[in-house]
């Protein structure tokens, strides 16, 4: 196994493990990593400086993961938006394809707490090929988005295997990779992969850093690698209660993903999972801080504020000037990028 692979393999898998550094119960939390699973490398958890804190609270289970909050395992209809398996074909030019079920720690914000860690494996020869095939007979899909899980768990030549069979096609433009390794697992960034990686542009890599305290010498390497590799680095970032919810801490997030060659690209409202109520702030919240970065910091610190449709009808943004209101203080109104009106109703 390479290195990052050993690493990986010493992560925390049970919250009995974190009782050898922290003062906590792991019995309540055993029985929400039954249900969502719970990995933490041994580079995100020494990030973490005591129980509650913002790293913290994204990487170990919570009870409050179990409680019923009234929403939806899979509220964006990527299932049934997925014409082969693998694949989401929500727009017309673009698709999403889920290469990996794992990820170097598990989130417990995850838009896909369903299925990512829960004993799903990459995908298969078979289940390659038909996605493969799928993106070749339409000329109109011009990009695809690697997702998961997180594509850069697989190994380099399983990547690269998948990359190669992209780029046999024509009319296929770009290729994203969204990855939170960055974040998660830096020293998985290796040399050899970002030589791999120089051979497949035009690539773009988003990662997901979501706190100041993600940002450390380790994670800023890795992106410089990228980023020396020729690779445009974005950032997509989720507003969560007790995390980032702060103007003051999301625009020195901002600030400091430019200084490690980063571009803050999304902000997002979370999504209506079930199991992340907790982590949900008000839409008003997320409209103040763009409102504290507007005219505060640089306009390339500015990300868009945007909310993922239910129902798979889209990603929207939001601009404090320009969000109106349907009957209700809670309920707002927006166009989709089918010139749909969608009614969206904010937390209580």
């Amino acid at each position: 196994m390479n290195k990052w692979q050993n690493t990986l393999a010493a992560s925390i898998v049970s919250p009995e493990q974190l009782t050898r550094r922290f003062k906590v119960d792991a019995e309540p939390l055993l029985r929400v990593a039954r249900r969502y699973p719970m990995r933490i490398t041994p580079y995100y958890l020494s990030l973490i400086n005591e129980p509650g804190d913002p790293i913290w609270r994204q990487c170990v289970p919570d009870v409050r993961e179990l409680e019923d909050d009234g929403q939806q395992d899979d509220p964006l209809s990527e299932e049934l938006l997925s014409p082969v398996p693998g694949l989401i074909h929500r727009y017309p030019d673009r698709v999403v394809w889920l290469v990996s079920a794992g990820c170097a720690v598990y989130c417990r914000f995850c838009m896909r707490k369903r299925q990512v860690g829960c004993g799903g494996g990459t995908a298969g020869n078979a289940q390659i090929k038909s996605a493969l095939d799928y993106i070749a007979e339409r000329q109109e899909i011009r990009d695809v988005i690697l997702s998961g899980g997180d594509p850069l768990l697989l190994d380099d030549d399983a990547l690269e295997a998948i990359l190669a069979g992209l780029r046999k096609i024509p009319h296929l433009e770009i290729i994203r990779i969204g990855s939170r390794v960055p974040v998660t697992l830096p020293e998985r960034i290796t040399a050899r992969l970002c030589r791999m990686l120089k051979n497949y542009h035009p690539l773009y890599v988003n990662t997901h850093f979501n706190h100041p305290l993600e940002i450390t010498a380790e994670s800023a390497t890795a992106c410089a690698r990228l980023a020396d590799a020729g690779i445009p680095l974005g950032n997509q970032t989720v507003l969560l209660k007790g995390v980032n919810d702060d103007p003051a801490v999301m625009k020195r997030l901002m600030q400091m993903l430019l200084k490690i060659r980063v571009k803050p690209y999304y902000i997002h409202q979370m999504d209506l999972v079930k199991g992340t109520g907790h982590f949900r702030t008000k839409v008003e919240q997320g409209l103040g801080i763009m409102e504290s970065l507007r005219g505060h910091t640089s306009g390339m610190a500015s990300p868009y504020y945007v909310i993922d449709l239910e129902g798979g009808k889209g990603k929207v943004p939001l601009l404090p000037d320009y969000v109106r209101r349907g009957e209700g203080e809670n309920i707002f109104l927006f166009r989709n990028y089918r010139g749909e009106t969608i009614e969206y109703c904010d937390v209580d």
